[in-house]
């Protein structure tokens, strides 16, 4: 009896937003699978880097004054589960730990947010949105009883939209759990406020990047956000492994572009090729190149942020090569330095004790 109350209680935790907290917990690796998704389509024509057997990388890291590691043992024991140096369009490193390989999917948490500003792009250019200095309220007339006829597009890329939201993963009440875990994002959306005028501050919440992505769709109307991101990215790059994208529900789901785009590290490697080239692919023109510079260049203007840029990271206060990088919760990286034509790709189970974006300015240091 005892069994079935718990089993009872169980069941009906798991059909509301409280519930898949306390069932599920925290975010992890394998939350790919704990959600409905839609899925991407691999290449029938896959491009694949060049593999050099022979790849130039650090064989052993000094730690302290005299503690020395093998490259690969410093990984594991911080966490990683993938990571890649590439460089001029060659695998100068690649490892997997913990039973993983290349063929492991990998959820690449806020990531998501760098590919959902690429396909923003690409509603801009394709004409879909007008523009960035667009109101949100065009898209989701909704808000406009919430004071949001003066958020644009571009205040919720730069994070500076002024909106009132609890990014505590760990708070069950907070929104951040609510979206991640909940069964109705449009509904969540439409009860989200300002807690000040936009344009004056940053402030890193996810709700903006799922403004994003409720915009996207209202653009797109008859299409769904993963299916642009099929015509738009991941049938262009030629992508070698099929993927998804985590929704909120199986009918009628709305995509998290905050989080939860599912993949190998092949292919996260090659959206960082596709902006290392200035948004082209072998010829083609994803993105505008001007998208692509306007994404990934310091700007503080207008409450901005110099560390962040149309939800990309830069990796140090101090500007060096021009790099940039997408980030997500766990450590999940794409890191892209275009002086040195260099990618790199950490996935992990968590950070482990690295500070990721120094370390990957320090790799890069060590390539001409």
């Amino acid at each position: 009896m005892k069994n079935l109350l718990f089993l009872l209680l169980i069941v009906s935790l798991s059909s509301c937003t409280l519930g898949r907290f306390v069932f599920f917990n925290v975010a992890d690796i394998n939350d790919h699978k704990k959600f409905p998704k839609r899925a991407l389509q691999k290449s029938e024509i896959p491009f694949r880097f060049v593999v050099d057997t022979a790849g130039r990388f650090p064989a052993e890291l000094t730690l302290g004054e005299d503690k020395v590691v093998p490259f690969g043992q410093f990984l594991e024991d911080n966490k990683t589960v993938a990571f890649m140096i590439i460089q001029d369009d060659t695998i100068q490193y690649e490892q997997y730990f913990d039973k993983y390989d290349t063929s492991s999917i990998v959820p690449s948490f806020s990531m998501a947010k760098s590919i959902t500003s690429i396909l923003v792009g690409c509603a801009v250019d394709d004409g879909l949105i007008e523009s960035i200095q667009q109101p949100v309220t065009d898209y989701i007339p909704e808000l406009k009883k919430n004071g949001f006829d003066s958020v644009t597009v571009e205040h919720l890329l730069q994070m500076t939209s002024g909106l009132n939201f609890n990014e505590g993963y760990f708070n069950p009440f907070g929104h951040a759990a609510k979206f991640y875990y909940g069964l109705n994002l449009r509904k969540a959306i439409k009860q989200l406020k300002l807690k000040q005028s936009p344009g004056k501050s940053f402030d890193y919440v996810s709700g903006n990047t799922q403004l994003l992505g409720l915009v996207l769709e209202r653009a797109l109307k008859d299409k769904t956000v993963t299916a642009y991101l099929q015509q738009k990215i991941w049938t262009p790059l030629q992508m070698e492994y099929d993927a998804s994208w985590s929704i909120d529900k199986k009918k009628n789901g709305l995509e998290k572009t905050f989080c939860c785009v599912n993949a190998r590290a092949r292919d996260f490697a090659k959206i960082g090729r596709l902006y290392l080239n200035e948004g082209n692919w072998n010829g083609q023109q994803i993105v505008s190149k001007s998208w692509v510079e306007q994404s990934t260049k310091r700007d503080t203007t207008n409450g901005s942020w110099e560390g962040y840029q149309h939800q990309w990271w830069f990796p140090a206060e101090v500007a060096t090569d021009g790099d940039y990088m997408a980030q997500g919760i766990l450590g999940q990286f794409i890191y892209v330095n275009p002086k040195k034509k260099l990618i790199i790709v950490r996935l992990g189970k968590n950070y482990g004790d690295v500070n990721w974006g120094s370390f990957f300015v320090q790799i890069a240091a060590a390539y001409e």
